[in-house]
């Protein structure tokens, strides 16, 4: 049973008059960035099928100080 034009019209003239033409200009604005957003999420999530490169720094093995002072036997 979807609405037919009558129908679509008393529906937005009643919402109008409870939330006035800002609010509802806001709401719409929201949702249609957030449509945006999970469209781009879920175009990220579909281009991550490879792994992410590891990344591999060199470091130098140091002893702490109190191993450096230490007397060998």
């Amino acid at each position: 049973m979807p609405l037919g034009g009558w129908e679509l019209a008393i529906v937005i003239v009643v919402a109008l008059l409870l939330f006035g033409g800002s609010r509802l200009a806001g709401v719409g604005k929201g949702v249609g960035r957030s449509i945006r957003e999970f469209k781009e999420e879920v175009k990220g999530v579909e281009g991550d099928t490879k792994p992410a490169p590891t990344e591999v720094v060199e470091a130098e093995i140091v002893q702490p100080e109190i191993d450096r002072n230490k007397p060998e036997s």
